[in-house]
């Protein structure tokens, strides 16, 4: 009985192939599922029949880079930046992934101590513009540190703007997050961020699909944003326009049946106008950590009730209640015409009054009653009157 190969040479096989195929290859990932990494690497470099679903223009590309391979310098590469080499079925490999299908990734490269696998069972991404506003970095730190000091791991792609200010909230608070690259993780992009992505290799986690030394390309930044889809719960998305990428996260997040969730903006700010329009699809409004958590938690996790300053008038039985509601904003009335006016018998409504007099809503004067001022200014100033 054929056993397979060994896990080294599978490790290796997927290694090498992650500088052959492009993230997110749909008809590699087929050919990864029907034949192994090991077979369709042997393939590409041996003179034989193609794969199916690839042309012969496409073929020689692809044995054109698998020539070039060294998989054991690039494990060798990233186990000298303090990382690692995750394969699918491993221990440490997070399941959610699976999700992708063949558009799954080959395996990821990984910098920082955490186990992926555990820190992707109760994460969010945060992600949004690049160049955002006060506001939107405000709301993206402010997110980040609430979910981080909740037990979340925070999820960005480590950009300028958004992801930027999600990383540093939840770092700020002590917390968990996980930058998700578009280049090989030993290289910081933007440089601007070298710092905060050296920060997020000691404290946290860097991930990416590509190999040591790799570099960014705008196809990879959307075919990156799936990946921040699949490993989470659900992805929040702070500001974007129309065209963003963040929101590219969003529908991925959507397609895999993960939560998508948008933090309102003006109306008139281009920035949150594809956010606005996430809101009225599918996307939750959320304001806060405790929203979010509410909406991809666990049962019993929810927010608290939103309301305003309970009030005196708040506290006075239904009876009570109606029979002050019943008497005028202005001038006097009878306890026969407050009686007609609340639904009830002139004795329940005079002994109510009497009630009220004496917690100083009302005030009689002679056969009439009135509010007295303290009682109109509250209603004023509680929007009560127009």
């Amino acid at each position: 009985m054929t056993l397979g190969p060994p896990p080294d040479e599978e490790r290796l096989a997927r290694a090498a192939l992650t500088r052959v195929l492009e993230p997110g290859d749909a008809v590699g990932g087929r050919w990864l599922r029907e034949v192994g990494a090991v077979e369709v690497l042997r393939r590409l470099r041996a003179a034989e029949e193609r794969l199916p679903g690839a042309t012969a223009r496409r073929w020689e590309g692809l044995r054109a880079r698998a020539a070039g391979v060294r998989p054991e310098r690039d494990l060798e590469g990233v186990r000298d930046a303090g990382g690692r080499f995750v394969c699918p079925g491993e221990p440490e490999w997070p399941s959610p992934l699976d999700d992708l299908g063949d558009a799954r990734p080959v395996g990821l490269w990984v910098r920082g101590r955490p186990s992926l696998r555990i820190w992707a069972l109760r994460s969010v991404a945060v992600v949004g513009a690049r160049a955002c506003t006060e506001y939107g970095a405000q709301m993206a730190a402010g997110l980040a540190a609430g979910l981080a000091e909740r037990g979340w791991v925070v999820v960005s792609g480590g950009a300028y703007g958004v992801d930027g200010a999600a990383h540093r909230g939840a770092l700020g608070a002590g917390g968990a997050t996980v930058a998700v690259l578009a280049c090989g993780v030993d290289r910081a992009y933007p440089r601007g961020h070298a710092e905060l992505i050296g920060r997020i290799a000691e404290q946290g986690l860097v991930v990416g699909e590509l190999p040591p030394g790799d570099h960014p390309t705008p196809s990879r930044f959307i075919l990156r944003n799936r990946v921040i889809a699949a490993l989470t719960r659900g992805t929040v998305v702070v500001e974007a326009a129309y065209r963003s990428g963040a929101l590219a996260t969003a529908r991925s997040a959507q397609e895999l049946g993960r939560f998508t969730m948008g933090v309102p903006g003006p109306a008139t700010s281009g920035l949150s106008a594809g956010v606005h329009e996430l809101l009225r699809g599918d996307g939750v409004l959320v304001t806060d950590a405790a929203e979010v958590v509410e909406l991809v938690g666990d049962m019993g996790e929810v927010a608290p009730e939103r309301r305003g300053p309970v009030v005196p008038r708040d506290l006075l039985a239904p009876g009570s209640a109606r029979v002050l509601a019943a008497l005028p904003a202005r001038g006097r009335a009878t306890a026969r015409g407050i009686a007609r006016d609340a639904g009830t018998s002139e004795d329940d409504a005079v002994g109510r009054l009497y009630e009220l007099q004496s917690l100083g809503f009302v005030e009689r004067h002679g056969d009439g009653w009135q509010l007295t001022r303290q009682t109109i200014l509250s209603v004023f100033a509680e929007g009560g009157e127009s």
